[in-house]
């Protein structure tokens, strides 16, 4: 049986300030008019798992206004309770059956994957996005692999630190460089693990395939390598202020496989239809290795697909078998669809959510 959240309550998350939902596993379609707090039920699904969820927000700015008295996510699965609290000030907390728990804890618990409107542009926009989107797939397949790109990043802002003051000691820069070589290497290893089991889980079908690859810029592989180029780089790094090689620097490129052409010059349907088919493959492929497919956040995406697309996707997602939460304006984008379907509306400020028939 896939994990699957059962029940969902917000307490003053952004536009909802008390909601409680019972779910069995099935797709929910949630529908309503924009601004009613659809994608704010997707985002607190999408803080289930480790990091800053779909919509990258600190905790300070999803707390409700004007109550501003922090917010609560209480969520149940098969055989586990989540709580998710954050007050004014103060940090995101996670407690997990319970016991405070580190949030890498919860990638052990359920694998989530996303797909939302601001991604449209993943393949036009910076390097950035990319490496964070090929992250995340990378997380879903290995769960340490967070802790690793934490490690890697907290090294390299003391490096950057003593970079910037002038700083010319050697031994300041061995003890950081160390870090960064042995987590870096283990990043880019993972990266290159992840991208291969999305080549394997591809399908030829209504979402065309997307052949990945990994440009490092020049990156060493190795540990040993990666920390010899770090303290060659050293001169060069100082000038410019910051560090200019590593994992960090890397980019992941994408290929319309079946025309040979780069995802950045494909037309905007094929862009969207490559992410939706890379969606499908790493839920494919987490299926296949876990025996249970991961939740998918969809977040309007059917209203961007012809008839025959949104069927097809449809077929998918039932095939898939797992727990999907889908977004539209209206019902008629769910037509056929064999879903738990829930319609959202917004009254002075506060998102109201019904059973829809």
């Amino acid at each position: 049986m896939s994990a699957h959240v059962s029940t969902l309550a917000l307490s003053h998350f952004r536009s909802h300030r008390r909601t409680r939902l019972s779910f069995d596993g099935r797709i929910v379609a949630i529908h309503g008019p924009n601004g009613a707090g659809k994608t704010n039920l997707l985002e607190a699904v999408s803080l289930l798992s480790p990091g800053r969820g779909m919509r990258r927000a600190a905790a300070e700015e999803i707390i409700r206004r004007p109550e501003t008295i922090g917010w609560r996510i209480a969520a149940e699965l098969p055989g586990h309770e989540i709580e998710l609290r954050a007050e004014p000030g103060q940090p995101r907390t996670t407690r997990i059956d319970g016991k405070a728990q580190p949030q890498v804890a919860l990638a052990r618990l359920l694998r989530v994957l996303w797909l939302v409107p601001s991604m449209d542009r993943l393949w036009l926009e910076g390097a950035e996005g990319r490496r964070r989107f090929l992250d995340r797939m990378t997380l879903s397949f290995l769960p340490d692999h967070g802790d690793g790109v934490l490690r890697y990043e907290k090294a390299m802002r003391d490096r950057n630190r003593l970079l910037r003051d002038g700083v010319r000691d050697p031994h300041w820069y061995g003890a950081l460089e160390h870090q960064m070589a042995q987590a870096g290497a283990a990043i880019t290893t993972r990266r290159l693990d992840a991208l291969a089991r999305l080549e394997a889980a591809q399908e030829d079908g209504p979402f065309p395939a997307a052949a990945l690859t990994l440009a490092d810029e020049g990156t060493p592989a190795t540990e040993e390598a990666l920390r010899d180029a770090l303290a060659t780089s050293r001169p060069r790094d100082m000038a410019a202020g910051r560090t200019l090689v590593g994992p960090h620097r890397a980019d992941m490129l994408g290929l319309y496989a079946a025309k040979g052409m780069e995802a950045r010059l494909c037309s905007t349907g094929e862009q969207k239809a490559l992410l939706i088919s890379l969606v499908l493959a790493n839920a494919r492929a987490l299926r296949a290795e876990t025996g249970a497919a991961p939740i998918l956040l969809l977040d309007e995406v059917a209203a961007h697909l012809d008839a025959d697309r949104r069927a097809a996707l449809y077929a998918e997602l039932t095939a898939l078998g797992g727990q999907c939460f889908l977004t539209g304006t209206g019902p008629e984008l769910f037509e056929g669809l064999d879903a738990h379907r829930l319609r959202v509306t917004e009254a002075a400020g506060e998102s109201q959510v019904d059973e829809a028939a």
